[in-house]
């Protein structure tokens, strides 16, 4: 997942767009040992060089960020010394319902197109996602389709070449490479404009987030069991919020680092069962990159490592949720034979191989939908709860 924090949609952080590309490195610049790796594709009309790309730090997000995590670890303190025993439960509750919003709401029903849903079950999506403060649905979407399809480059918003460090926060700290903002505008992203629930997150965005991501989860425990104001803050407010955000970002920074890659080795994506867990099924990533289009985002079926897929199942059972794509087994043992670290459970008999140094993004996809899908791709996918029609 790709959570942006940072642009003009929100109340406190800053806008990361753009960034100073040079067409060599400045002489105070070129001493700098953690610039020598970053290379554009950009070509100079003039001259034909490569531009070199300057780390521009966005110092607002950084105290915003200081001040979260600060306030976190105050909001812990608080939990095992003058919190209600009812606020630390009400605010996992909020950050369990927020999680589902980013899941099955923006990862896998609107950027992978993984699935359908009615309009009832969009909205409440639509109203979660909202809850998790992770920008409105249509730049979430944005920013990880780019990261599907220009994973481990430069037009990638959170490159896991770049470190831990910047895969978890720091590209919420810096002025996004030029890469990532020309790649952006080659990512279709009409389907969201057509989408109604969207438009009106989008439009109410400003107004919606504060109430309900820091408003109404501080009241409800002043209100219902008379939480101090202050406590409430820190611990349904502050202390949910900053272990929501590491939560996620774990699947683009540990899921990228540690674990197996039984279907695609070339990739840094991994499969990472401890991130699954805590990420609500997320943590299946190298499956996930290898088929995009799944809505279980992992092979596994088991609920208690993807709790997300059981939320969308609940929903397929009533109707709200239908057409959920996913992919064949024959097809999932032969990406995992052609492709796979030899980790993969099947009876495949493939040896381990490292992860390669090169990889081919011709192939890569954001989702269903993308137009280089490949067209046996299509006719190989599985489509359960079936509808004609989408009641909107």
């Amino acid at each position: 997942m790709a959570p942006n924090l940072t642009t003009a949609s929100a109340l406190f952080l800053t806008d990361t767009e753009g960034s100073v590309i040079y067409p060599s490195p400045p002489q105070s610049l070129t001493s700098r040992k953690t610039q020598q790796h970053q290379s554009s594709q950009h070509e100079l009309p003039s001259s034909g060089a490569v531009p070199y790309y300057e780390w521009r730090i966005v110092w607002r997000n950084v105290l915003a960020f200081i001040y979260l995590h600060g306030g976190a670890l105050y909001g812990l303190y608080l939990v095992f010394t003058t919190a209600h025993p009812a606020t630390f439960p009400w605010a996992f509750l909020v950050a369990g319902l927020a999680a589902l919003g980013v899941t099955a709401g923006a990862h896998r029903l609107w950027c992978h197109r993984a699935y359908k849903a009615k309009w009832p079950l969009r909205l409440i999506l639509a109203i979660l996602q909202t809850v998790a403060f992770q920008n409105h649905i249509y730049e979430w979407v944005r920013d990880h389709r780019v990261h599907h399809k220009f994973a481990e480059t430069d037009g990638d918003p959170h490159n896991s070449k770049r470190g831990f460090f910047f895969s978890h926060i720091g590209w919420l700290m810096l002025r996004k490479h030029p890469d990532v903002i020309n790649k952006g505008r080659t990512v279709d992203m009409s389907d969201l404009l057509q989408d109604p629930i969207v438009v009106w997150q989008m439009r109410t965005y400003l107004l919606t987030l504060p109430l309900v991501c820091f408003v109404l989860p501080t009241w409800v425990p002043i209100h219902f069991w008379n939480e101090d104001p202050w406590t409430s803050w820190y611990v349904a407010a502050i202390l949910r919020y900053t272990l929501s955000l590491n939560l996620t970002w774990l699947v683009n920074s540990a899921a990228h680092i540690w674990g197996t890659r039984p279907f695609d080795k070339n990739i840094s994506a991994t499969d990472n069962m401890p991130v699954a867990v805590m990420a609500f099924g997320e943590g299946w990533h190298n499956y996930h990159h290898a088929f995009p289009w799944d809505y279980k985002a992992g092979e596994l079926g088991s609920y208690r490592t993807n709790f997300s897929t059981g939320f969308i199942d609940l929903f397929a059972k009533i109707g709200w949720a239908y057409d959920l794509k996913t992919v064949s087994p024959e097809m999932i043992k032969r990406r995992a034979k052609r492709s796979g670290d030899g980790t993969y459970r099947g009876d495949l008999g493939v040896s381990g191989v490292p992860l390669g140094e090169g990889h081919d993004h011709e192939g890569s996809l954001w989702g269903w939908g993308d137009k280089d899908m490949p067209e046996e791709d299509i006719k190989e996918v599985l489509i359960t709860h079936k509808s004609e029609a989408e009641t909107s």
